[in-house]
Formats: structure tokens, C-alpha cells, sequence
């Protein structure tokens, strides 16, 4: 494993991307539960990391990420970019109370950002498509995936709380008269 092969546009785009999507994650409210939070970006990275070994640099070899089909550091940084898009997925999903009506929509919303995302890759150089491989045959990939984390969404929903309790302001009176007695 190399750290790079040429420091370019690339892996600084890389940096920027992944530096931007985390801050925005934390200056977003904390409307999932710290459990939820977690495991949104678990499963954004661990899908995106199983599709794009299948059809990126693994079994079908589409597209090369970086500047060469080695494994660099850089690919790994890379990779960090699909968990705070699990996140966000989730995150609006559950502001947006998306629904059984609204499902499709909004899975064919994430599908086409996930589209334009791998699109900007293209044209930052992060990605470079092989064998044939254009931006439009990602839509169906996308489809599959967004529609698999809505499924797995509402799995976990039945389980469990998704939404962190509000916090409660206490009242100057209240917490006062709590400390006297």
C-alpha cells in the first residue's frame, strides 16, 4: 500500500469533501440517538465499501479510484465520504418523516445525489470509469442501495427509538426549589 502516487487534485479534493461532510454532521441538531448515530455511519460506509469493491475495484472493475487500481491511502480516506452520506440519509429521512407514500421519492431523490456525487468524483479525478463504464449506469446501484437502507431504516425503527428525546429546559424556579429541599 502506497500513500499516493501523485499529490493532486484528487486527495486534496478528498480531504476537503471528507472535512466538510463530518463538520456538517456536527453542526447539524442531534436529532438521532447516539446508538442511531452510530450505526448510520457504520452501515453508509460498510454498503458503500461493499458495492464499490463489487463494482469499482473488485469483482467487475468499472472504475479506478485515485490515480491507480492500487489500494492507496488515500482510497481508504475516500471511503470515509460514504458514512456521513448513511447519515445524512437516515437523518433526513426521519426530519422529512418520510413515509409509505413519500418512500419512492425520496429514494429516488438520494439515488440521483448519489448519481451527482459520482459524477463530481469524475470530474474532481477522484474516480476514472474503465471498460466502458459511464455515470448513468450507477442509478440502478444507487436504487438498490438507497432502497435497502430505507428497508433497514424502518427495521430498525420497529426495534427501537430513532429520535433522541428533546431536550427540557428546566426553569430557574424549578431547579431552585429542587436545591433547597
Amino acid at each position: 500500500m502506497t500513500l499516493w502516487v501523485n499529490f493532486n487534485l484528487n486527495e486534496i479534493s478528498i480531504l476537503f469533501l471528507n472535512a466538510g461532510a463530518y463538520l456538517l454532521i456536527f453542526f447539524l441538531p442531534r436529532k438521532l440517538t447516539p446508538q442511531v448515530r452510530t450505526l448510520t455511519l457504520l452501515w453508509g460506509f460498510a454498503v458503500g465499501v461493499l458495492f464499490d469493491f463489487t463494482i469499482g475495484g473488485g469483482l467487475l472493475d468499472f472504475y479506478m479510484v485515485n490515480d491507480t487500481n492500487h489500494f492507496e491511502v488515500f482510497d481508504f480516506l475516500y471511503y470515509f465520504l460514504f458514512a456521513p452520506f448513511g447519515y445524512y440519509f437516515f437523518y433526513f429521512y426521519e426530519i422529512l418523516r418520510i413515509n409509505k407514500k413519500t418512500f419512492v421519492p425520496y429514494v429516488l431523490a438520494w439515488s440521483v445525489v448519489g448519481v451527482a456525487a459520482q459524477w463530481g468524483f469524475t470530474l474532481l479525478e477522484i474516480i476514472t470509469f474503465q471498460k466502458g463504464y459511464k455515470v448513468p449506469y450507477s442509478f440502478p446501484v444507487f436504487l438498490v442501495t438507497q432502497t435497502l437502507t430505507g428497508i433497514y431504516l424502518d427495521s430498525v425503527k420497529s426495534r427501537q427509538p430513532i429520535m433522541a428525546a428533546p431536550k427540557m429546559k428546566e426553569s430557574k424556579k424549578y431547579v431552585l426549589r429542587r436545591r433547597l429541599t
